[in-house]
């Protein structure tokens, strides 16, 4: 019996993944949880073998970071995103989180089931729309500096950020608007899911934009 934890903070999408479950006789559906700070607890509760998580948790932990540390908490616990998100930069952050599985919401039912009983087996299950080759060239880039998800503004922005020049500042640097490089900044923040200044700033020192 595979026992399965579902974290999403949609009640509906919860109860429809469980009612999805309930028809396969080798699946116990063991919790629901509603936020990432109630996945890790419930976890260690429940004791489930694989975690479906979404990615987009407004609340609380955000599914990523939940994802990290149940599997600190528990490592033989295997972790599948189910998301809406099918854009590289979520798709690059779920391989360097450590995800095992990662399947988009609009996927057949069957390839639920199907995923489950792949991550269990120890295999890995991406199901994310874009070519084999692409997607084993994100796999081998795992650790390693993420520039390629930014493009060449993008970088420069990063890197006179961590220098500490305003918008303004670097606006004029780069002759380009004000709104500009609030719009390109907005970009660099969703494709690297960050939060706010921040870690913007870890982010260009970790990735060595510019030498510490």
């Amino acid at each position: 019996m595979i026992k399965v934890l579902i974290v999403d903070d949609h009640v509906l999408i919860r109860k429809g993944i469980v009612l999805l479950l309930e028809q396969y006789k080798d699946i116990e559906v063991v919790g629901e949880a509603g936020d990432g700070g109630e996945a890790v607890q419930l976890v260690a509760k429940t004791h489930p073998d694989v975690v479906l998580m979404d990615i987009s948790i407004p609340n609380g932990l955000d599914g990523l970071t939940a994802s990290r540390e149940i599997m600190k908490l528990r490592d033989d616990v295997k972790v599948i995103l189910l998301t809406m998100h099918n854009e590289i930069g979520y798709i690059q952050r779920g391989i360097e989180v450590g995800a095992h599985g990662y399947l988009l919401k609009n996927s057949q039912g069957g390839e639920l089931y199907e995923a489950i009983r792949a991550v269990h087996n120890g295999q890995r299950y991406y199901k994310v729309g874009i070519p084999d080759k692409q997607l084993q060239k994100l796999f081998n880039q795992k650790g390693k500096e993420q520039r390629g998800l930014l493009t060449i503004r993008e970088q420069e922005i990063v890197g006179l950020s961590i220098l500490g020049f305003s918008n303004i500042e670097i606006g004029k640097k780069l002759y380009i608007s004000n709104k500009t490089v609030e719009n390109h900044k907005a970009n660099i923040m969703q494709k690297l899911e960050l939060k706010n200044r921040s870690e913007l700033i870890q982010y260009g020192l970790r990735n060595k934009y510019v030498s510490p």
